[in-house]
């Protein structure tokens, strides 16, 4: 650490990133803020996400199964004061850190901080993922932090390995039971979330995938599980701007069929995981 200014840990999980791992980097490697360090963890990548990224950095390393644990692993070999936690899909605002550490420098209470995302990809379902997410801009249950006290991440334990799919939720939730809820601060630069392409099934498979935990998080967070699973209250969000979901009446319906197929498939998943001896795979 340069005197007087904290090294942040950035920790980076993977797993056949290429498409998007190049431009996570170089975004960190541009940040106004250079007391920085890169871990990243793979999860047995098959594609070039590894050769991509030994260009940025030499703490690479393996392991797994999920992103949870690959952020855990991450973060115990780290040496930052703070750790900052992107997906390898993003694409980090310049002073993005630079805020994140000025905000918990001026207000102590604050060891948690939320970085606003937009979505951004191409094709139809593309743009009806970037008009969902807009909604949920300042909107406390529906963002998660990603930059984080070392202290408190180690004193909270870090990510529930048990809960991948919530767990940018989980662990904010739990900081905030503790510390109170002063102790989640939020900046102003975004996060660029890089959805590339998307088919409304990979959409689907995926709720489908990280719906089997939905039961950890709804046993350990049956408020916050209750506010986010009520396909009624995304509804009225939704329609709490009229003239937001329908400027393009064909993205605005077709943002709504997509989220309710996701809640259909996620519901789905979840209550086929309840059932004695099924594995959601």
């Amino acid at each position: 650490m340069v005197r007087g200014i904290p090294l942040v840990s950035i920790l980076v999980h993977t797993k056949n990133s290429q498409r998007t791992i190049k431009n996570l980097l170089d975004s960190i490697k541009q940040q106004s803020y250079k007391q920085i360090e890169i871990i990243v963890v793979d999860n047995n990548s098959t594609d070039d996400t590894v050769n991509i990224a030994k260009a940025y950095t030499k703490k690479i390393f393996i392991y797994g199964p999920e992103r949870s644990a690959q952020r855990n692993f991450a973060a115990k070999k780290s040496s930052g004061e703070y750790l900052f936690v992107p997906d390898s899909d993003m694409i980090i605002g310049k002073d993005v850190i630079t805020q994140c550490v000025s905000l918990v420098k001026e207000k102590n209470e604050i060891k948690a901080v939320i970085i606003p995302e937009k979505s951004i990809g191409i094709g139809f379902w593309a743009t009806c993922k970037a008009l969902e997410r807009s909604y949920y801009v300042g909107l406390p249950w529906m963002e998660g932090a990603r930059f984080f006290d070392r202290h408190v991440f180690e004193e909270i334990r870090g990510y529930d390995e048990n809960n991948t799919g919530t767990e940018d939720f989980d662990l904010p939730q739990r900081i905030q039971e503790k510390y109170g809820i002063s102790s989640i601060g939020r900046i102003e630069e975004f996060i660029l979330h890089d959805e590339g392409q998307l088919s409304l099934s990979y959409l689907l498979k995926k709720k489908f995938y990280y719906s089997k935990n939905l039961g950890v998080y709804k046993q350990k967070n049956p408020t916050h599980f209750t506010q986010q699973a009520n396909l009624l209250s995304r509804y009225a969000l939704f329609f709490s701007k009229p003239q937001k979901l329908f400027k393009s009446p064909i993205v605005g319906m077709g943002m709504l069929f997509m989220k309710t197929c996701e809640f259909g498939a996620g519901g789905l998943g979840y209550l086929l995981k309840k059932m004695k001896g099924y594995s959601v795979v």
